[in-house]
């Protein structure tokens, strides 16, 4: 077994319409039914504040850093939360990801890598 990370992206101005799922709860009761669906394969998850929240850090290029009160990239859709799973394989862990609930957006998988 594997574990794998997957990334949620959506557009967050979708998300914050009114009317759409996550302001009327819908997409938090379709996660909580995902989640129960892949208990097994669950070994963490979280959504995230909204981009804008964000900090990024760079260093500075005199062994200093850059500290900064936005996301790290300005894109259409930013990453809005995350499951860690675990998996046989990547087409399993694909398959289970395939069915993560999103308004306007994608998954990514990502192996995770270990050390020690």
């Amino acid at each position: 077994m594997a574990e794998y990370l997957v990334l949620i992206y959506d557009d967050e101005t979708v998300l914050a319409a009114p009317g759409s799922r996550q302001e009327s709860g819908q997409l938090l009761a379709d996660h909580r039914r995902f989640m129960a669906a892949h208990e097994t394969a669950m070994r963490g998850g979280n959504a995230l504040w909204p981009s804008a929240t964000a900090t990024s850090i760079r260093p500075d290029g005199t062994g200093g850093f850059s500290v900064t009160d936005a996301p790290f990239a300005e894109t259409k859709e930013a990453v809005v939360g995350y499951y860690l799973i675990e998996a046989d394989d990547l087409d399993e862990a694909v398959a289970i990801a395939q069915q993560v609930p999103t308004v306007a957006g994608g998954v990514e998988v990502r192996p995770v890598q270990t050390f020690g």
